[in-house]
């Protein structure tokens, strides 16, 4: 009886229960490898992003270094000393952007491409397509209750328009915006006539009180057709901040933009030579019969002529010495602006 005990005790596995526990461990192994492939693909990426991570600030210090060393942006990594001791990290774009922050794409970690940027594209973006009125020139449009003509128009793609004052400054309002700058020659025994209503005469266009008519006597020792330095541009600018403070632009016309609109240089018989003179093409609300207006271009090189619009409508290079901005008699220089802004705040007359 023995015996036959110790030969049940050595018995072995069966074919079978070997085919089952081979069978149990391949499922185990088709479920645990995936799982463990993944948890070491992740951990890698992880890594990955960490040499990249560990590369960006690399290059933000030595940006900041840059800047304290030469007190300017660097324009490239290439003027960069980058310190920097992780495993090798590329990237097709390495951006600078102007707050010192650096945005990486691209990149690749010994030679492994991930999927993974460092920092913040900040490139300037176009703004978003907008579409705008389309102004033709001449049409009339209305800002801050005031007329307006429009000199030039983008188009529908842009939001600035230039514009030309409908109607000149009043006398009384030259005076209220060019209080304290503007010489005034109100006294007959000066030469001039604004009191008594006269064509001529009024008020210095330029800033020298010795330049125009003074006690009968022309004078022209103090005169220039600089307009940055003019008493005019102090009466416009102050204008223009009371009663069109959008305006990013606020000036007299120039000669371009008035030949721009229809005048050509022809041969003329009173001059003998070359004059600016209107063709048929010029619009009848570039002049007035009422008065005449400046532009802020000078004649050449001139000190003492700038071009004007006569009532006739034809260019002039009338001595620049007063801006009587007198309307009525048919006669008078006036202050005519021309401003720029966005088309935002017009509305149509």
């Amino acid at each position: 009886m023995l015996k036959n005990m110790s030969k049940k005790k050595m018995r072995g596995f069966t074919l079978i229960e070997l085919i089952a526990v081979l069978v149990i461990m391949a499922i185990l192994a088709l479920i645990v490898t995936p799982l463990v492939m993944n948890i070491i693909r992740k951990a890698r990426i992880a890594a990955d992003k960490r040499s990249i991570d560990a590369y960006g600030r690399s290059i933000e210090l030595a940006i900041a270094g840059y800047l304290l060393d030469t007190g300017k942006f660097p324009t490239s990594v290439g003027d960069l000393s980058i310190e920097y001791s992780g495993d090798e990290v590329l990237c097709s774009t390495t951006q600078l952007n102007d707050d010192s922050s650096v945005y990486l794409t691209g990149c690749t970690v010994k030679g492994r491409t991930v999927d993974y940027a460092y920092g913040e594209d900040k490139t300037p973006q176009e703004p978003a397509s907008s579409t705008y009125d389309a102004y033709s020139v001449g049409d009339e449009v209305t800002y801050n209750n005031v007329d307006y003509y429009v000199i030039a128009d983008s188009n529908e793609n842009t939001s600035i328009v230039k514009l030309f004052k409908k109607i000149p400054l009043s006398v009384s309002e030259v005076n209220q915006y060019g209080e304290g700058h503007i010489n005034r020659y109100t006294s007959d025994s000066q030469g001039t006539a604004y009191q008594s209503g006269m064509n001529s005469g009024g008020m210095a266009y330029y800033s020298s009180e010795t330049c125009g008519y003074v006690n009968g006597n022309y004078v022209d020792t103090g005169c220039t057709t600089s307009y940055a330095s003019s008493d005019i541009k102090y009466v416009v600018d102050a204008w223009a901040l009371a009663n069109a403070p959008a305006a990013t632009e606020a000036r007299l016309i120039t000669r371009d933009e008035v030949t721009s609109l229809g005048y050509e240089l022809k041969q003329t018989w009173d001059t003998c030579g070359m004059d600016w003179v209107k063709t048929d093409a010029v619009p009848t609300w570039l002049y007035s019969s009422t008065y005449w207006y400046w532009t802020m271009s000078p004649v050449e090189d001139s000190q003492t002529k700038v071009w004007n619009i006569p009532s006739d409508g034809n260019f002039d290079n009338f001595y620049s010495v007063y801006v009587a901005v007198y309307n009525s008699y048919g006669g008078g220089f006036a202050v005519r602006p021309v401003i720029v802004l966005d088309k935002s705040v017009l509305t149509s007359s």
